[in-house]
């Protein structure tokens, strides 16, 4: 990896040692600088789980991604700057669908003298900083957490009341890179993906979060939120930039079907 590219990309300048102060200035660096996003999904777009192409993508090319690129570079550039990380598998709302969820999440187990911690940029709306692995209640820039173990060796992290998916369960061992490729793939051609129903984009700000849904342009903080539905394709492509850094003018040939998912999304609210 071409380290000093990566950290110009997220901004970071300091110095950088394998310890828990740097890993949480990287952690919110990251995720404060880089959106998640799955617009390649949605424009037809191969997504892989190869580190080089994620590299090229979202530093060369300044575009943000899902969890198997956020994490995935993520962790790469932990490892280049001296981390102790293991890839494992994450499985959103296993709580609900079972062990047929396995997979469709990529998180980072780091071990630092501090402790087991759990890093995971790619959730979207998730912890903005590292999390140690302990079962309890914590809380993170006003927003509410939980950890909790279950059985088997897995963990549950309980997202807080604003949050998309309210959990996913994750374990510690390494993960089968064989399921993760094949859970990408299912992720962005099933049309049971929630990924190929939903044009999605969320970011990390100053305040709390920014979230695009629909036509929906939401900014959440501890205290609510403010809602804007946005009018046209036009508006679309300018929140795509002016918010969430992604200068990604094609995007407005997926307006269409992005008004139709909104009907159905927001028809019973």
């Amino acid at each position: 990896m071409n380290v000093a590219a990566y950290l110009e990309r997220i901004g970071f300048g300091g110095v950088t040692r394998p310890d828990l102060a740097t890993l949480t200035a990287l952690h919110r660096a990251h995720l404060l600088a880089i959106p998640y996003e799955n617009l390649d999904v949605q424009l037809g777009q191969p997504v892989t789980t190869g580190l080089a192409a994620i590299f090229d993508k979202m530093v060369t090319n300044r575009r943000g991604g899902w969890c198997y690129e956020m994490n995935g570079l993520f962790g790469w550039a932990l490892g280049q700057l001296g981390f102790k990380v293991t890839r494992s598998a994450g499985a959103v709302m296993r709580e609900a669908s079972g062990d047929t969820s396995i997979g469709n999440h990529l998180v980072l187990k780091v071990e630092l003298e501090e402790g087991i911690y759990l890093a995971d940029v790619g959730f979207g709306d998730g912890p903005i900083d590292p999390i140690r692995v302990a079962p309890g209640a914590f809380v993170s820039r006003g927003f509410d957490f939980a950890l909790s173990r279950q059985d088997g060796g897995w963990w549950r992290l309980h997202n807080h009341a604003g949050a998309g998916a309210p959990s996913f369960d994750f374990n510690l061992v390494e993960a089968d890179e064989a399921l993760l490729a094949r859970k990408c793939d299912w992720l962005q051609i099933s049309q049971e993906s929630v990924f190929v129903q939903n044009a999605i984009c969320q970011r990390h700000t100053a305040m709390g979060l920014s979230v695009l849904r629909g036509r929906m342009l939401r900014h959440l903080t501890p205290d609510g939120h403010k809602d804007r539905v946005l009018a046209d394709a036009d508006e679309y492509v300018t929140a795509l930039d002016d918010v969430f850094g992604l200068k990604l003018p094609e995007a407005a040939l997926l307006w269409p079907k992005i008004c139709a998912r909104h009907e159905m999304l927001f028809a019973a609210k």
